[in-house]
């Protein structure tokens, strides 16, 4: 290889690095192992894991149940192939379960059509904001500051590099809902969009309908955000919204180190010709019969990039094909009785405990206590992983802990919670 290159030695190789930054030792790395002793030391690994643990960590991503039934089909041969659905005709498989999902994803925010291309919801926040200015000819970006940490951190990076501006606005310290008297004073004409969340960060179910009449009036639209897919099941879809990005992780996904995961954007009609990513049509083949197609495709792999309106979103098939056997298995009605597990256990839960927001919630909420780093350290030793130190994110929140409970909760395990906290 070095011949090839034209240089003598390794060093050559390197010369156009400055030496300050070259390692002059080896790298720190343990002798290399034969495949069964790699095998035994995962193994170890895997039995000290934290099998046999509860868990009452949310913050976006959430630990439920998964039917047997999704492994089973996404093994299928039809399905297991992620292979991107250019030819239509030998992909009819991926194609109609995309077609499948898009018609889920409409059902569940209650927006008019879907894609099945965004990598997550903390990537869909941001492509729903360059959308909105798209659509509006605005510039400016306001988003609640109860919306996930996280996703303002990534919508923040991709729009910094777009020269729009991005506004945060608060909260009510009483409820943890949106200020909406502070979104009132910080909308004007040049405002694309508004951002909110809910449930939102807090586990609090906000107002987006009043967050939508005050964007409206200023001409602006309502991005609405999830991150807790499960709440879908029981509140109310938000058809105010103009555009709904969101995570499905909750939808057959396990926690699995943070990804990968669903996310997804929706929008109403009028909107399609700047929603990111590709549409599923139905069509019919040559001989009549009922047949999928990609009908709107506005990646820069399809169409001349200046035109594309995204360049990151993916056929993430596999991990949707989760999703939609998920919903499938479930159903409307299914959804619906997960959803109020979830609630009531979350309520059981929090019955006793000083909650920080009197704001109403699904299956999060904020409790204040004095020291929740040693409150879990205390709940690590009975096998519970406790909650979320809110002073990472919320420096004004640094005696206060995010707890989540859902279907998987058992009453031991929040007693003993409620016993640490109490």
């Amino acid at each position: 290889m070095l011949e090839v290159c034209g240089v003598a030695t390794l060093d050559g190789l390197f010369a156009n690095v400055p030496d300050e930054v070259k390692l002059k030792r080896p790298l720190a790395l343990a002798p290399g192992k034969s495949e069964y002793e790699i095998i035994d030391y995962f193994k170890s690994l895997g039995a000290a894991n934290a099998n046999g643990y509860q868990t009452f960590l949310g913050a976006g991503v959430y630990n439920h149940f998964r039917p047997v039934m999704c492994d089973v089909i996404v093994s299928r041969g039809e399905f297991l192939t992620s292979y991107t659905p250019y030819q239509a005709e030998i992909s009819q498989g991926t194609l109609t379960q995309i077609f499948e999902f898009q018609t889920m994803v409409c059902q569940l925010t209650g927006m008019d059509v879907a894609n099945a291309s965004m990598y997550d919801g903390s990537s869909a926040v941001p492509e729903a904001a360059m959308m909105a200015v798209r659509l509006t000819g605005r510039d400016k970006i306001l988003i609640a500051k109860t919306v996930h940490p996280e996703y303002r951190v990534v919508n923040e990076t991709y729009l910094k590099r777009q020269n729009i501006p991005v506004a945060e606005f608060g909260y009510d310290s009483k409820t943890g809902q949106v200020d909406l008297e502070d979104l009132s004073a910080k909308l004007d004409g040049q405002t694309a969009a508004v951002i909110v969340q809910s449930p939102n960060f807090f586990g609090v179910v906000d107002n987006h309908k009043a967050a939508a009449e005050l964007a409206h009036k200023h001409g602006a639209l309502l991005i609405f955000a999830f991150s807790e897919a499960a709440s879908l099941g029981l509140l109310e879809p938000p058809q105010y919204a103009d555009i709904v990005v969101g995570e499905l992780q909750s939808f057959a996904h396990p926690p699995s180190y943070g990804g990968p995961f669903v996310g997804i954007i929706a929008t109403k009609e009028k909107f399609v010709r700047q929603l990111p990513g590709r549409l599923v049509g139905e069509s019919k083949d040559a001989n009549g019969n009922r047949a999928f197609c990609l009908t709107l495709s506005t990646r820069e792999q399809h169409i001349r990039r200046e035109k594309a309106t995204s360049n990151i979103c993916t056929n993430q098939a596999l991990i949707a094909v989760m999703a939609t056997v998920f919903m499938s298995v479930y159903g409307k009605q299914g959804l619906r009785e997960l959803a109020e597990q979830n609630l009531a256990k979350a309520h059981y839960l929090a019955d006793g405990l000083n909650r920080t927001f009197s704001g109403p919630f699904f299956n999060e909420f904020v409790v204040s206590c004095d020291d929740p780093e040693a409150i879990n350290a205390k709940l690590l030793g009975k096998k519970i992983i406790g909650g979320l130190p809110l002073a990472r994110f919320y420096p004004e929140l640094k005696n206060a802990m995010l707890l989540c409970a859902t279907e998987m909760s058992r009453r031991g395990a929040m007693d003993a919670v409620k016993e640490a906290l109490r």
